[in-house]
This record gives C-alpha cells, structure tokens and sequence, in this order.
C-alpha cells in the first residue's frame, strides 16, 4: 500500500473545504458534487474540476471507487411515517441519495458534518434516522461537536461530525486539540482598506469579561429602529438580528460566521487605534482555515454566504490524519504483515522445489 494515496469523494462540497483539508493530508480527491452553481465555478477555479451538479441524477454505476466519503449534507426534515426503519426511513431526501451512494461503493470510511442542531432536530428523530440509515448498510457509528476553537482557529464554531466505519467506531478522543486557542488578533490583515465606524454608531461597555466559550463582548452598535415599547437602555439592540450588533475583542475568538450574514457585519474593536471596524473577508476566510491564496467568488454577499457554510480546515485536516492511523493504517500494517507470510511461504517453496532435468 505504500505510495499509493488513499481516495475521497467529496459530495455537496460547497467551495471545497472538505477537498482542501484531505488533500493537505495526503488523499486524492476522485469525485465531487455541488448543485450551486455559484459554489461549482469558486470550486472550479481552485481546483480545476467542475463538480457533478445534483445528486439526485448521479448514476452510481459510473462512480469511480473512493476509501472515504465526506459529505456537509443539509439538514432536511425527515418526514416518512414509521419509526426506526432505517435507510428506508430518508426516502424522500438527499440524505436517502447518499445512502444510496454509501450502499453500492461501500467505502471503509463515511463522514457527514451538519449543524450541531441536528442532534436535537425534529425532537431527535432526525439523529436516530440517520444513525439507523447507517447502521443498515453496515456501519458502526460516532459523532461528536468539534469545536473550531479547539483545532487552531479564533472562532467559537461547534459543528456536529458523524464518522461511520466497518468494524471499529471511531475515537474522537485521539484528536489532536490546541490549547490554548488562539486569539483573533493572530489572524488579522495588517494593511488594506478597513471599513471603520464613527465613534457616534457604537458603545463601547465597562469592565469586559472573557465569556467560556473564548469571546469578549466588549461593546455595541447604536441602533435606533422599533423603539416603540423598548425597556429604557436596550435600544441599541436590533429587533431583527441581534449577533450583528456585537463588537468583539481581537484578544479573544469570533463568535461563529454564519452563512445568513452576507453583508458580513462581523464588527472586532482593536485596542491600539481605539477603534471599531469591520472584519474583512479574508479576515473571516482566514479564520476558517482557508489560505490566502484561495480564489474567492467574485461577489461579496456570495463570499460570505459561502465562507459561513464551509467547514473548518484544520478540524477536517486533523480529522483525515486520524482516520489514516484508526482505520486505514491498522489495514495497512496487517496487509504487510500478510505479504511478509505469504513472501516467506513462497520462498521456502521455492528452496524446496527439485528442478527438473
């Protein structure tokens, strides 16, 4: 086996996170899916491949063969009557297209990654079914909430990450972690042109904390839309959208960069300019693992719809590293130590054999 790269498909790949992380660990991407077509050309132009555009219509038949499956797959209702039926039970839903997927290549490895939501979606019967799905086709499930602030990133994001394997489950527990995180301060641009607030749009608040989770709420932006019926000092908070009116300290995380905001009103307060401006679009690529040299979409609103649905690079990095030495690298040692008998059986034969005259 060695010298020979282990093989991914990247299904509903969005812009490529998924590739990004496992192609940095060594595997070889052999297929990808994604129906936005937005996405398809920002994945066609860092990676040279134009993904295949709905799943629904991909023909199983022609698949090449993959060792890993990694699919972001979206979180649709899973409203089939019955109960505990399994694969069956997705009909009706992409995820049902996956199975169908996992079913006929088989991979040794499947990694699904959602919102950590999805544990509790529809009362847990979302959870149940998918782990039932899985476990029909011949898999052994875990999961866990990955937080991007334990992997190296200044962002407080939890997503939920299934790994379904043939035999034995998965340890999270063997993940590498970062501690400590680090701060935003460490991913920041150093020049370009900086979106900065007048000092009349916000409040700045006394005596700052550092919350658990990594983030420093250090002051607000003044707003002044539905006053109406509004308790005395909480005007400055937006009936609408509450997160966007937040300014945070660089010296801790940013909160988790949604895929709703895209006018990117992520707002950090930099104490050596006394100032307030907003974090760019590199500056939210960057904190989600992704280099400087990615080739982001040439609309703004798309970039940020698109940098929030993504996942974390160095989580799925770090994610593909341990699946090579849980899974792939256990086979690998008992697939030399069969060549070795073999190679020692065929010697002995060979030492034995009386040539013939």
């Amino acid at each position: 086996m060695e010298g020979l790269k282990l093989k991914f498909a990247d299904l509903f790949a969005g812009i490529g996170g998924f590739r990004l992380a496992f192609e940095k660990a060594d595997y070889d991407c052999v297929f990808s899916c994604e129906i936005n077509e937005a996405c398809q050309q920002v994945y066609l132009n860092n990676f040279g491949d134009i993904p295949a555009n709905d799943i629904r219509k991909i023909d199983r038949c022609n698949l090449p063969y993959f060792d890993v499956l990694t699919a972001g797959f979206p979180c649709q209702p899973f409203s089939i009557c019955g109960r505990r039926k399994g694969f069956y039970d997705t009909r009706g839903t992409l995820f049902f297209h996956i199975c169908e997927i996992i079913e006929y290549i088989n991979p040794p490895v499947v990694i699904l990654e959602n919102v950590k939501h999805i544990l509790h979606h529809d009362k847990g019967r979302t959870l149940e079914v998918i782990l039932y799905s899985l476990e029909d086709i011949g898999y052994v499930v875990n999961y866990e909430i990955l937080n991007s602030k334990d992997f190296g990133l200044p962002q407080n994001r939890e997503r939920v990450v299934f790994v379904a394997t043939k035999n034995k489950k998965f340890d999270f527990g063997l993940l590498k972690k970062t501690y400590p995180f680090p701060n935003l301060k460490e991913f920041l641009c150093t020049s370009g042109e900086f979106e900065y607030l007048n000092p009349q749009e916000y409040t700045m608040i006394d005596n700052p904390k550092q919350q658990e989770s990594g983030l420093i709420f250090v002051g607000y932006r003044n707003k002044n839309i539905w006053k109406t019926g509004i308790r005395p000092n909480t005007e400055h908070l937006s009936r609408v959208h509450h997160q966007p009116n937040r300014i945070y300290s660089i010296e801790g995380v940013h909160p988790t960069i949604p895929s709703q905001e895209t006018s990117g009103r992520f707002f950090i307060y930099i104490p050596e300019e006394n100032a307030v401006r907003k974090l760019t679009i590199r500056e939210c690529y960057r904190i989600m693992g992704f280099p400087d040299s990615f080739k982001t979409h040439s609309n703004l609103a798309e970039c940020y719809k698109q940098i929030g649905n993504s996942v974390s690079i160095p989580v799925m990095y770090e994610l593909a590293n341990q699946i090579k030495k849980q899974v792939f690298y256990h086979q690998e040692i008992m697939s030399d130590m069969i060549n070795i008998t073999q190679s020692c059986h065929v010697k002995q034969s060979i030492q034995l054999e009386i040539p013939f005259k």
